[in-house]
């Protein structure tokens, strides 16, 4: 082995934790300062907890929203223009109004969104 060339072993070097926690452990570095530990740490500690400081899972929360709320309003008007187009199919088979038909369907399903 080469001399000099490894770092100074500190066998009594002190590490600190943000939540306030310390130990003594060997490195080669007198003092070590961590932000978490298995004293804080969620994992260890068996709590739930989000660490967002950018606001970025309320921003994914509202994406998701959005989207969940464009496809259940797609879902509707798929099943509104089915029924109407049923409705208009069978008054016109009778004989009557397809377009009254249509119109009751659509506020049927008006009536139901307003509820």
């Amino acid at each position: 082995m080469k001399a000099n060339i490894h770092p100074t072993y500190y066998e009594n070097a002190l590490v600190t934790c943000a939540c306030g926690t310390s130990w003594v452990t060997g490195s080669t570095k007198q003092a070590i300062q961590v932000t978490i530990c298995s004293q804080c740490h969620p994992f260890y500690t068996g709590e739930q907890r989000i660490v967002d400081t950018v606001g970025r899972v309320e921003r994914f929360v509202k994406r998701l929203e959005a989207r969940q709320s464009a496809n259940a309003r797609q879902e509707i008007e798929a099943k509104v223009r089915k029924e109407s187009e049923e409705a208009a199919r069978k008054a016109r088979a009778r004989g009557d109004n397809p377009e009254k038909a249509v119109a009751e369907v659509v506020a049927k399903y008006a009536a139901g969104q307003a509820a």
